[in-house]
């Protein structure tokens, strides 16, 4: 298996440059069709609100978004103008209500997508939770980019959060493409708040990297057990300490009233990442 069509959601300006950038060195790496994605917000008029708008503030909102589509195009065909591998440019119109939608329906179509950490400086109110609206409705592994960093190399040095569910172990098969080739490295890594979870989780990580070395990719385990320690905290913690440079895990593995009382790795890790990662669902 490799990644033979990439999209890559460019959303706003200020992300155009870095997400298009990460998206091409991906591109390069696996030889694969790139395709630059843009949602153009139309504006959706109530009849009880048309009569507060005059045509040329109307005007006046088009107008804005036809300017930013195009500046983003002009990111995207800049930097991929110095590529080899095959590109192309899509832009649909999305009213406020099916921006998320969209971009799914572009993503099922694709081996992997690419898109941007939230940045609730530059986002448009339609993109509020789009990452969590993807990851969980397109059934492809999503790479998230942080807002802060170039990420023009990475995925080579993976450490994965393991937690033996199904989203974990779709994840950790997701991350091979990356892995198998160049002398990939990965570390599988476990987090345990009781004995009864580390007494679960430390053979079946024994395991999933007895399966990797298989692929030829050098695995180790690494654990941290009985910890108070938030799990997000303590993946972000190690993959700095061991020099990974992206980070692959299961997402959103429990219910939205779930993520909301207690608070969920996903959630955490969409917030305070360090670096790239690859969620899968």
């Amino acid at each position: 298996m490799s990644f033979k069509t990439i999209v890559v959601c460019l959303t706003t300006e200020a992300n155009a440059e870095r997400l298009t950038k990460a998206a091409c060195h991906l591109a390069r790496r696996f030889d694969a069709h790139l395709i630059g994605f843009h949602t153009r917000q139309t504006m959706l008029i109530h009849p009880g609100v048309a009569v507060h708008l005059t045509p040329e503030s109307i005007q006046a909102f088009q107008d804005a978004q036809t300017r930013q589509a195009e500046q983003i195009r002009e990111v995207f065909m800049r930097e991929t103008a110095k590529e080899t591998f095959p590109n192309e440019w899509r832009l649909v119109n999305a009213d406020a209500g099916s921006a998320s939608g969209q971009i799914i329906e572009q993503a099922r179509l694709a081996d992997l997508v690419v898109m941007s950490q939230a940045d609730p400086d530059h986002d448009r109110a339609d993109q509020s939770d789009i990452q969590r609206d993807v990851i969980q409705g397109c059934g492809r592994p999503v790479v998230v980019i942080p807002n802060i960093g170039s990420y023009e190399q990475f995925g080579d040095r993976v450490m994965i959060g393991w937690s033996a569910t199904r989203e974990a172990t779709r994840a950790l098969h997701d991350a091979i493409p990356f892995l198998r080739d160049k002398g990939g490295e990965a570390t599988v890594m476990w987090v345990s708040h009781t004995e009864r979870d580390a007494n679960h989780l430390g053979p079946s990580a024994a395991e999933v990297a007895s399966g990797l070395e298989r692929h030829g990719i050098r695995t180790t385990v690494g654990h941290w057990e009985n910890t108070d320690i938030k799990i997000g905290d303590a993946l972000l913690n190690e993959a700095s300490e061991t020099g990974a440079n992206m980070i692959v895990t299961g997402a959103f593995g429990h219910s939205r009233f779930y993520d909301f009382a207690i608070g969920a790795t996903t959630t955490h890790l969409l917030k305070h990442m360090t670096m790239p990662v690859l969620f899968s669902n």
